[in-house]
């Protein structure tokens, strides 16, 4: 089990809306994040990004399951992320499951932070008409 990654699951489940300049204690000034709607750059950029999205939802939590490094300086960490935002799925709890992949630098920051989720789980089938139309589709393929 990676010490790192151990720390940065602990610290990053930490972090709020009031927090946020501890991103400085976890990632490096040049910062190359990337999630299936977003890619942001530097640190100013990914603090934004991360204010954003706290201030549009009423709760956001995550949850570490497991962790892996799986050479030296880069590893993976899974999740569970619950949120709730007040305009999808009747302001009801969302959860879902996705994995990070990092790479950190001697300094114990990291650099390059892609995270891997379904956002189609996350958003698109939580928005009125959207949704049904995306579950309809699902169970026509199935």
């Amino acid at each position: 089990m990676s010490s790192f990654l151990h720390r940065f699951a602990e610290e990053f489940a930490r972090l709020e809306a009031s927090n946020l300049d501890r991103l400085a204690e976890l990632y490096s000034g040049d910062v190359h994040f990337t999630d299936p709607l977003h890619e942001v750059y530097g640190l100013a950029e990914l603090r934004r990004y991360f204010s954003e999205l706290y201030a549009n939802v009423e709760h956001l939590h995550f949850e570490f399951i497991s962790h892996d490094e799986v050479c030296e300086g880069q590893g993976y960490l899974r999740w569970i992320m619950s949120y709730r935002h007040p305009r999808l799925n009747g302001g009801g709890l969302i959860s879902l499951e996705g994995c990070s992949l990092l790479r950190w630098n001697g300094e114990g920051k990291v650099e390059r932070h892609r995270d891997y989720f379904d956002a189609g789980a996350l958003l698109y089938q939580h928005v009125p008409l959207l949704g049904g139309a995306i579950r309809w589709l699902q169970r026509r393929l199935a």
